[in-house]
């Protein structure tokens, strides 16, 4: 996503909508007409419905990446020296400790390192304080800590003297240990880096500890790289437990990483760049993301996102920077080594083992290539002067050496022919709730020829949104239910952005809201769990007859259980009005019959303001109940503001037959 994302709809409505609070009349009668006959259907794409992630709102760092430590290396000072440790204290004072920075870290990516000088002693005329004198991390606005619950802790450390230092995960103002090691001075090179690793299980819970370092003897200390992660995260790849399961439980096709502006930029200095971000942690120098104004490690890093994607069962989309930030760019004549730059990071993802780049992914623990076969070019860049020149450059460079990666232009391709080559295009809507519905239409008249589009970022915005309101949701379901029914132009859709940090709010409305201990789905990622089984399903024809339908959107699909292989029809219904509608829906040509057995219906309502917290964490969510007149034809009810799925079981042959 970007700054200037919310101009992308502003031309794009043309068509009117009602999902306010005005009240017409109190009941409404509608058709809902589907045709499921063999051979009037259509398979929507594989990979229609996925997420994407942009580093905004803290949503990596302190967030979906499990690192406990903020600001691991020192960098995020900058690399000059003496520099801000922020957000690193020091325990004790000036009379005991003094705390500076310097450029002796064994590292050459990242030189910054930490010196801490004790001047008090065990012994002497100046005494350490109770506890020793040292630094702690607050983490990212608390850490937590949980009882019974192994962290692994990593650092390196050099001293000047022979001195035990101490490590503990304690309560934030420090008073109750939750976790203590022991570094013994025979244990370190004197003078010489080494790296310590100590595993520590919590004696107790606290969701804004610190970790600290102390010692009570005199002498230099000198850190670097400090790592606190959690042993129990998702499939053991480092991603907090709790937010990459609610990733998992949207069942996502595509994962598109890893931004955004992030990827370009304020400036190319500051932009992502993958190359840095793999190999070693500590190895990795961090960058400043300027456009969201905060320090990433890169501990998630280009390995870490194809990764992801992985264990989520997604396949990935690299976002790429060709040249080009907010502010500067690379002229055509010079992107050579750009385009050469992206030709290495895909080899990194795709090549074998034996390759230059192949063989870095394999020493890094995964020996078979990793499936993208997805790369977007740029991020809104389309209007910038070198955009289009860089574009052919690396898209002719991409093609030649991988035929079969889709290639994703940033130019609208929806209202007229691109002039040059693409895959898929992208398009970005940020807008109004009534225009987000009324866009549902958006690709009723494009042509149905050419590249087919990518509905990156798509969200309601403004005051209609709030923090993450029902109305926002609502306009969305109703904008996706357009997507099914134009599926066969429109390829792929993610919502954006994905995650908020409850202590950084960049951005709203976000689909998961988090802080050190807590989360929760906003009701448009509630909303997105109706869509989770379109991708590869089969859309039917499908007509709604009422007196006015401008409120109302339906589509009908039927899609099959993984698990078990069942059949089901789902019809959903978005009512974005005031009324309640009496619907009769009318299903003709099944094969197979419907079964009230395990048919159901589901429901997300709520009044259009309500918002999801971590008081009530659903307030709006989706309500599921049995659907014993499930048939054919059948008559339900549409409440007000309602998004509605009716999952109708297509009963096998042999199943009818034993009944």
């Amino acid at each position: 996503m970007g700054l200037r994302g919310t101009l992308c709809a502003l031309v794009l409505v043309s068509i009117s909508c009602w999902c306010s609070a005005s009240r017409i009349d109190a009941n409404q009668t509608a058709t809902l007409l589907v045709d499921a006959s063999p051979g009037m259907g259509r398979m929507m794409p594989q990979n229609m419905f996925g997420i994407f992630f942009e580093e905004i709102n803290h949503a990596g760092a302190g967030g979906l990446w499990a690192e406990l430590i903020s600001n691991r290396g020192f960098e995020d000072g900058g690399p000059n020296t003496p520099s801000n440790i922020y957000p690193w204290s020091i325990i004790g004072n000036e009379t005991n400790i003094i705390v500076s920075t310097d450029r002796t870290s064994c590292f050459i990516r990242n030189k910054v390192a930490l010196q801490m000088e004790v001047l008090c002693d065990n012994n002497g005329s100046n005494i350490c304080p109770a506890g020793g004198v040292g630094v702690y991390n607050p983490g990212f606005w608390g850490m937590n800590i949980q009882q019974g619950k192994a962290y692994k802790i990593a650092l390196h450390v050099r001293t000047s003297e022979s001195m035990n230092l101490y490590l503990s995960l304690t309560s934030s103002d420090g008073s109750l240990n939750l976790a203590t090691a022991t570094i013994q001075s025979d244990t370190l090179e004197k003078t010489d880096w080494t790296k310590v690793e100590l595993q520590v299980e919590s004696s107790g819970t606290n969701v804004n500890a610190r970790f600290q370092l102390t010692t009570t003897t005199k002498g230099v200390i000198w850190l670097d790289q400090v790592s606190v992660m959690p042993l129990d995260t998702y499939k053991g790849h480092g991603f907090r437990m709790e937010l990459a399961s609610m990733l998992a439980d949207l069942k996502p096709r595509f994962l598109r990483f890893p931004g955004g502006s992030y990827v370009e930029g304020e400036w190319l200095m500051n932009a992502f760049r993958w190359r840095e971000t793999i190999g070693p942690w500590e190895e990795r120098p961090g960058h400043f993301n300027d456009v969201w104004k905060y320090w990433t490690d890169d501990g998630l890093g280009f390995y870490e996102f194809l990764q992801l994607a992985e264990d989520i069962g997604a396949l990935p989309l690299w976002v790429v920077n060709t040249g080009i930030s907010h502010n500067d760019q690379v002229n055509p004549s010079s992107i050579s080594a750009f385009v050469k730059d992206t030709l290495d990071a895909i080899e990194f993802a795709r090549g074998d083992s034996g390759s230059k780049w192949g063989s870095v992914r394999a020493s890094m623990g995964h020996p078979e290539p990793f499936q993208l076969y997805y790369v977007a070019l740029g991020n809104q860049d389309c209007s910038k002067r070198n955009y289009k020149g860089n574009y052919l450059k690396f898209y002719s460079a991409i093609k030649d050496a991988y035929p079969d990666i889709q290639v994703i232009s940033n130019c609208d391709g929806s209202s007229g022919p691109l002039d040059h080559p693409a895959d898929l295009y992208d398009f970005h809507v940020y807008t109004s709730a009534n225009n987000m519905f009324s866009m549902a239409h958006q690709f009723d008249r494009t042509s149905r020829s050419g590249p087919k589009a990518f509905v990156s970022e798509y969200a309601v915005t403004g005051k209609d949104a709030g923090k993450g309101s029902f109305l926002a949701a609502l306009a969305q379901a109703g904008f996706l239910i357009g997507l099914e029914r134009n599926s066969d132009i429109v390829e792929m859709a993610s919502n954006a952005p994905l995650f908020v940090n409850d202590n950084d709010r960049r951005w709203s409305p976000d689909a998961i809201v988090f802080n050190s201990w807590q989360q929760y789905g906003t009701p448009s990622y509630w909303m997105q769990h109706f869509f989770k089984e379109s991708s590869g399903a089969i859309i039917h024809p499908s007509v709604l007859q009422a007196s006015s339908t401008k409120s109302l959107m339906a589509s009908a699909i039927t899609w099959q259980k993984s698990e078990d292989g069942n059949k089901y029809l789902k019809i959903k219904i978005v009512n974005c009005g005031s009324d309640l509608v009496n619907l009769k829906i009318s299903v003709t040509g099944l094969e197979n019959d419907v079964c009230s057995c395990v048919s159901k219906k589901t429901v997300l309502t709520g009044r259009l303001t309500d918002e999801n917290s971590f008081r009530e964490p659903k307030k709006v969510f989706p309500v599921s109940s049995k659907l014993p007149n499930a048939r054919s034809n059948m008559d339900v009810v549409i409440t007000p503001y309602s998004i509605n799925a009716f999952d109708l079981f297509l009963a096998p042959a042999s199943y009818s037959s034993s009944m």
